[in-house]
């Protein structure tokens, strides 16, 4: 992929991060370090997985380039990956969903206080 609504030479400006927060940087280098290449419970490819749903939702175009061709790496498949995409995309309608019961609500009060609807 190579155009995004951001351009990807933003991340040029990653030393300017760093310069003006270097602990921070750091820091933050470290814990994605630890999450992402550490052995854990979790295998790589399903970390890769559950990362790439998570940049679908946040809807961060660097992290879904970067987290599909980790996924690939990690031994995904093209299927787990479409698979994934999907989780994410019920998720978000399921909390459409869920919140709806808000809206419900908010015309019930409505009608029982004589608001206009």
């Amino acid at each position: 992929m190579s155009e995004y609504f951001y351009a990807l030479d933003a991340r040029k400006h990653y030393p300017a991060l760093r310069e003006a927060q270097p602990e921070m940087f750091q820091a933050f280098l470290s814990f994605n370090a630890q999450v992402f290449e550490k052995e854990s419970a979790l295998p790589r490819k399903v970390k890769e997985l559950i990362a790439l749903a998570v940049a679908h939702t946040t809807q961060c175009p660097y992290c879904i380039e970067s987290h599909v061709k980790a996924a690939k790496k990690a031994g995904a498949s093209d299927s787990e990956i479409a698979e994934a995409i999907f989780v994410t995309a019920a998720l978000r309608a399921g909390g459409a969903f869920a919140h709806s019961t808000l809206s419900m609500g908010v015309i019930k009060e409505t009608e029982t206080t004589g608001q206009k609807k």
